[in-house]
């Protein structure tokens, strides 16, 4: 494969996360606006936007094996199809059911994408780089939660349709589109996805399972409390949008940096110790961060929270490809899987402690699972396979 082509492949996994970030992020943004189109609560809503979830979920799942049956430049082509029908359909819905239906394939298409993007970052690299080059494509993620955070407050605050936002987010895949046309991918089937070692069968071992259920907590910890920030700071401190804006877009500048100074600083560290830190301090600030009555605080605190929680996902995925000698599409997808599953779990498992228990105590839950990450990254220590000098990968 040419350096050209290696680049343009780059580019594309940068922008599957930049898309998927775009979809996820900006669904603390539009809530209440859509609520109030189809004359819905908010609490209610967010059970909607689950289907979102559920696409992404179930695209990621099975891509592990259409990987290998459907060509991956094929699969992205189509993809565009697909968002231009979810989009058009958000555009013309008068009902909940379209765009529940819309949301869906919205979710379908991003899994698509990201589980492709993701794959063929450990396909190219190796080891440290290849843990770099991930934090490089997910730092795509919290870029477009610099962005799009800000684009929906503008949007919204002139009385613009909500609808219109996903249709910015759609331009990101139409730079998917015209760098796939322009690329040849590896052709992938289960003799060439491991030919450097084909007769070798690994078993993933228990540190996979630690890092599958901190990838679930990490990620469900996150989403939870982000998505419901705009709700609680409006609550408790009286923020207008704008304000909301920017104090969700400053966890995303720093979660960017980052992963810009981790992509560095990760190559001379354990990966596992620096992971256990890290899931510490970020710990750490959430807690502070939702036990403040300060507002001038908050943006201390998120900011914080943002660069020392921006390295955690992408190390546990670079964990995981490194607990066997040959990294696989199934174990890749299986950790972006459990991940996603959080993503997807996000407001089937806070909606209800809203209705109930109230924003605040989302967000302690949030914090917990935090916690959780934590645990996980302790124990792991104790059975990882990542240091051993067989591990090649």
């Amino acid at each position: 494969m040419n350096y050209s082509n290696r680049i343009r492949i780059l580019w594309i996994s940068c922008l599957s996360y930049a898309l998927t970030g775009a979809l996820v992020i900006i669904t603390g943004m539009v809530m209440s606006n859509v609520a109030e189109y189809f004359n819905l609560a908010v609490s209610s809503m967010s059970h909607t936007f689950t289907f979102l979830n559920t696409g992404i979920l179930i695209a990621i799942f099975l891509n592990a094996w259409l990987m290998e049956i459907i060509q991956l430049k094929r699969q992205l082509l189509f993809g565009f199809i697909l968002m231009i029908i979810a989009v058009g359909g958000l555009m013309v819905s008068k009902s909940i059911l379209l765009f529940s239906i819309c949301m869906f394939i919205l979710g379908i298409v991003s899994g698509i994408t990201m589980s492709i993007g993701t794959f063929l970052i450990t396909y190219m690299y190796t080891g440290h780089t290849r843990g770099s080059r991930l934090l490089f494509t997910d730092s795509f993620f919290s870029m477009s939660g610099i962005f799009f955070p800000i684009i929906a407050a503008m949007l919204l605050g002139r009385h613009i349709a909500w609808y219109w936002i996903y249709a910015c987010i759609g331009l990101l895949y139409l730079g998917i589109f015209v760098l796939t046309i322009l690329t040849d991918f590896p052709k992938l089937n289960k003799k060439n996805i491991d030919m450097r070692k084909p007769f070798i069968k690994e078993k993933w071992g228990t540190g996979v399972f630690f890092l599958s259920i901190a990838a679930l907590c990490y990620i469900l910890g996150q989403l939870s409390f982000i998505q419901w920030i705009p709700e609680y700071t409006t609550k408790k401190f009286g923020m207008d949008i704008n304000q909301i804006g920017q104090l969700v877009s400053e966890f995303w500048i720093f979660y960017m940096i980052g992963m810009w100074v981790f992509s560095y600083i990760l190559r001379f560290f354990d990966l596992q110790v620096i992971v256990t830190v890290l899931a510490f301090l970020a710990t750490l600030m959430m807690y502070l961060f939702i036990n403040t009555n300060k507002a001038p605080y908050l943006d201390d605190y998120i900011r914080a929270l943002g660069f020392f929680s921006s390295a955690i996902y992408t190390t546990l995925i670079t964990l995981a490809s490194l607990q066997t000698k040959i990294s696989s599409p199934k174990l890749v997808n299986f950790i972006l899987t459990c991940g996603t599953i959080g993503t997807m779990l996000t407001f089937i498992v806070t909606g209800p402690i809203v209705s109930k228990y109230g924003v605040h105590a989302a967000l302690s839950t949030a914090t917990a699972l935090y916690v959780v990450v934590l645990l996980m990254c302790i124990l792991l220590g104790f059975v990882t396979k990542h240091r051993d000098k067989n591990v090649t990968n």
